[in-house]
């Protein structure tokens, strides 16, 4: 029989009747069903209410190793540079009167242990207390002293290291009580500075001998600093002057004004202050005293700097260790070496993958499914979106929730950005209606040309 277009239209037409018949027979799609391989499915709309229920399955996000939290640090402790001490004072040749720069007035401090200090332990019993100590302040009936050492800690046989450093003699004392309470010892004693060798200040220039003096508890003033020096030995007053050097700060008091006010005699030293008696109109002795003081400055600068360099050098390595360590895990992931949590995407996605649940955070379903280039409208059905979880519970293993996710108003997408992903979660989005229409059609039209072309033959 010869094939005309009728001939083809009659096919046509029986074929589509028998494909709006079984549908099914010639093209099958996935879908989320109410059984699965004999398990039962329970499809759970999503909205404000159960993705609540469903975030409260317990599970927490694999962490990243400490190296990605740790720094190579900066360290700490680096001494200062310490201020430059000021140029003496020039007069000119008009030998002006020297300008007054007086001490400032300083509240009295009560008188702090130091290292180097050497404190005496005396008991004021005896006998069975004596015993008791088993020599522990039966030798300083002998006069024998505890230096505190570079530690700040004084040693006491039998009891141990007691930090001492940075304290007052009461507050020495009460730390000392209380350790000898811990060992159970009990004495009646007192405590002194025999030696004051932790806080100094320097005498020198035009004075009968130049000294290193203690400060003690008892203030030391100007006027016993440089009587303990020898007294000035100055033959023109006029022009002479008393300099401290204090902190990076240079005060000048012209000697005619000093032996006339008492105010300035009384003038309270500090620890490190550098008093200078000044003859010379030069000043030329007075430049080396304070070159010696900047020299003490610039050999500090120079360890500071030394210090800094080995500080460079190890943080440098560590930095470098961190790196390493951080680089060799993100290969051993790459390579599939590092155990991670999944979940899967199926259906019209972009592309059927898996995704891999972050380190130290969770992740929703808005993140998965944007992740992998999200899905197209044309031939994913919106209203049908659906995160697929097994039964973690012994008592229902094998069962199924299907959390449905009807995005056919836009607004609704917001429940995929707060809807968590637990691992071996299963991301699936059906196709539409006319999509499976479509795709049968493409199956079809193949077939029934061939078969219009054997019927012609």
């Amino acid at each position: 029989m010869p094939f005309d277009m009728m001939t083809f239209a009659r096919i046509a037409t029986l074929a589509l009747l028998g494909l709006a018949a079984g549908c099914g027979v010639s093209y099958n799609s996935p879908s989320v069903r109410e059984r699965a391989a004999g398990a039962p499915v329970t499809v759970v709309p999503l909205d404000a209410e159960t993705v609540v229920l469903a975030n409260a399955a317990k599970y927490t996000p694999r962490q990243l190793p400490a190296e990605f939290f740790a720094t190579a640090g900066t360290g700490s402790g680096l001494m200062g540079p310490g201020a430059l001490p000021a140029m003496p004072y020039l007069p000119d040749e008009n030998r002006r009167v020297l300008e007054l720069r007086p001490l400032p007035d300083v509240q009295p401090q009560p008188y702090r242990i130091g290292v180097g200090d050497v404190l005496l332990l005396a008991t004021r019993s005896a006998g069975d207390t004596v015993e008791q100590l088993s020599g522990l302040l039966a030798a300083q009936n002998q006069r024998q002293g505890y230096t505190v050492r570079d530690d700040g800690s004084i040693a006491i046989p039998e009891i141990g290291a007691v930090q001492v450093e940075g304290r007052t003699l009461q507050q020495a004392e009460d730390q000392i009580f209380q350790v000898l309470v811990e060992n159970q010892i009990n004495p009646s004693f007192s405590l002194e500075v025999a030696e004051f060798n932790s806080q100094k200040i320097t005498v020198g220039g035009a004075v009968g001998t130049p000294a290193l003096l203690p400060i003690t508890p008892n203030r030391l003033t100007l006027a016993e600093a440089l009587t303990a020096a020898g007294g000035m030995t100055v033959r023109d007053v006029e022009f002479a002057s008393i300099r401290v050097y204090r902190g990076g700060t240079l005060y000048q008091m012209p000697v005619e004004t000093y032996l006339q006010r008492s105010d300035l005699q009384q003038k309270v030293l500090l620890n490190g202050d550098a008093v200078f008696v000044d003859t010379s109109y030069d000043l030329d002795r007075a430049m080396e005293f304070y070159q010696a003081q900047i020299d003490v400055i610039t050999l500090r600068n120079e360890v500071r700097s030394s210090a800094l360099d080995v500080l460079v050098d190890e943080i440098t390595l560590r930095r470098d260790a961190l790196s390493e360590r951080r680089q060799l895990f993100q290969l051993q992931d790459e390579l599939g070496a590092v155990e991670r949590d999944y979940v899967y995407l199926s259906g019209e996605v972009k592309a059927q993958s898996r995704f891999a649940l972050p380190f130290n955070q969770h992740a929703t379903l808005a993140d998965a499914l944007y992740d992998a280039g999200g899905f197209s409208n044309t031939t994913g059905d919106p209203s049908q979106i659906y995160v697929l979880r097994g039964s973690s519970r012994p008592e229902v293993v094998g069962a199924i929730t299907a959390y449905h996710l009807n995005a056919r108003n836009a607004a609704d997408m917001i429940l995929a950005t707060r809807f968590q992903l637990r691992p071996n979660d299963v991301i699936f989005i059906e196709e539409q209606p006319i999509t499976q229409w479509n795709r049968a059609l493409q199956q079809l039209f193949p077939t029934l040309i061939n078969s219009a072309a054997r019927s012609a033959l």
